[in-house]
């Protein structure tokens, strides 16, 4: 499916190696590019996360392998400059941050919050330009509550960020790139195929699902038979229809509208980030 660059969600158990199949196809591209003389000084995969923690830890484990691959090229007799990711949270230094700026990393690890700052400022904006895939880890922990709303809205700017519109003289359009290819990730995800349109936004039809293992039943065991991951029931939000659904028919069409709840309502209010 990520090969196709068809949108998908995964839904698999914990360690079965959900992250690594995202970022695989991504990092063969990427060195492919480098070898090749293409990588760009712009940030083509966006890794976004609920939790900070997280974050830096699929940073840390990406610094080591993106070493390896290039210093296998290099023993290969290919020149292959270095691919970069880059943690940007909350928490991440402003000296850091400023380096991000002047150097933009190829891989960006971020939170939901930290990629609403980055879309809202220009110069940040700019090297988000094209970035061709983005995805979204622990989807079911967002994709209910207000966090997730806003995540949502983010997406579709991120989708826009390619398209500049008229250029200032008047005339020409400018270049437009494709829309990034979503891939969700998450062990725990109920009525699977309303978090598949919440993935896709606009485009929800289009994704695909990939399930496999006990952790992907809809019953969410391991989080206790009468937990239910994070639901919300604010009036307004794509967390209540969630709700709702959940105790509807199965059989029954999921609501057409649901698709575009999150983008219908506004954003919530945002912490730093």
């Amino acid at each position: 499916m990520i090969l196709a660059e068809k949108p998908v969600l995964i839904s698999a158990p914990t360690g079965s190696g959900k992250t690594l199949a995202a970022f695989l196809i991504c990092i063969d591209g990427l060195i492919r590019k480098a070898i090749e003389g293409r990588l760009g000084c712009e940030t083509e995969v966006v890794y976004v996360s609920p939790l900070k923690a997280l974050s830096n830890d699929v940073q840390k484990n990406l610094e080591t392998p993106l070493r390896e691959i290039q210093q296998l090229a290099l023993e290969r007799g290919y020149l292959c400059p270095p691919v970069r990711a880059a943690v940007r949270t909350g928490d991440t230094p402003a000296a850091e941050r400023r380096a991000m700026l002047k150097t933009p990393p190829h891989i960006l690890v971020t939170t939901p919050e930290s990629l609403y700052i980055l879309l809202t400022a220009q110069q940040s904006r700019e090297h988000l330009r094209r970035v061709h895939t983005v995805i979204v880890d622990e989807i079911h922990a967002i994709a209910d509550d207000k966090r997730g709303s806003h995540l949502a809205l983010s997406l579709e700017r991120l989708d826009r960020a390619g398209d500049r519109g008229k250029c200032a003289d008047g005339g020409r359009e400018s270049a437009q790139y494709p829309p990034p290819l979503r891939i969700g990730l998450s062990a725990t995800q109920n009525p699977i195929e309303l978090v598949a349109q919440f993935l896709g936004g606009t485009r929800g039809d289009e994704v695909e699902i990939v399930t496999g293992g006990a952790a992907a039943d809809t019953r969410l065991g391991d989080r206790g038979a009468d937990r239910r991951v994070g639901l919300r029931r604010d009036h307004g939000y794509l967390g209540e229809r969630l709700h709702a659904a959940r105790r509807a028919d199965p059989a029954a069409p999921v609501d057409a509208g649901v698709r575009q709840h999150a983008f219908d309502g506004g954003a919530a209010g945002v912490p730093d980030g």
